[in-house]
């Protein structure tokens, strides 16, 4: 089974784009600081990070933009709203070697569906579309009706489940009591 991305795990590209690698990082409640869109009116904002970072001794142009998000709350996967006014895009900006672009977005949600939250990003670099990755965490309580080893067809199956699950197995068997 597909694994997705941890909020805060760096993903490496293979193939033209090796040497990038990108993340989704620092999510949680934020309100925008050029005030709230009149569309995003009784939802609750929050902010993450994307990263992209260049470890070849090439330059390359990355472009990151609103269409090339795709931001889903709650168990039913919902769409969220991305505040494009109040984002912070990447628009062609050369990253050369050793370096870092980070973008800073904000969106919104009903409260209640703050988690799980499944972010989907597809850059574009030196005009070639790349591989979509995905990227899921959570904003808030956790839910603890939520089994971590629910399986695939269970009603309380999320990808918030399947997450912890994955760590726990990656991290293996915890300290004795």
């Amino acid at each position: 089974m597909y694994e997705p991305n941890v909020v805060g795990d760096w993903q490496e590209y293979d193939g033209e784009q090796a040497g990038l690698r990108i993340r989704v990082h620092a999510l949680e409640k934020a309100e925008p600081a050029r005030g709230r869109d009149d569309a995003a009116e009784g939802l609750v904002y929050f902010r993450f990070r994307v990263t992209v970072e260049n470890r070849t001794p090439d330059h390359f142009g990355i472009h990151l933009e609103d269409g090339q998000l795709d931001i889903r709350v709650g168990r039913d996967g919902e769409s969220a709203f991305l505040d494009w006014r109040n984002s912070q895009f990447i628009e062609g900006f050369d990253v050369y070697p050793l370096r870092r672009v980070t973008s800073v977005l904000y969106a919104a949600a009903p409260e209640s569906c703050l988690c799980p939250v499944d972010i989907q990003v597809q850059l574009k670099v030196d005009d070639e579309w790349t591989e979509r990755y995905l990227w899921s965490g959570g904003i808030g309580p956790h839910d603890p009706s939520v089994g971590v080893g629910a399986r695939a067809d269970s009603a309380v199956d999320s990808i918030e489940a399947q997450v912890i699950s994955f760590l726990e197995r990656e991290s293996g068997p915890g300290p004795a009591p």
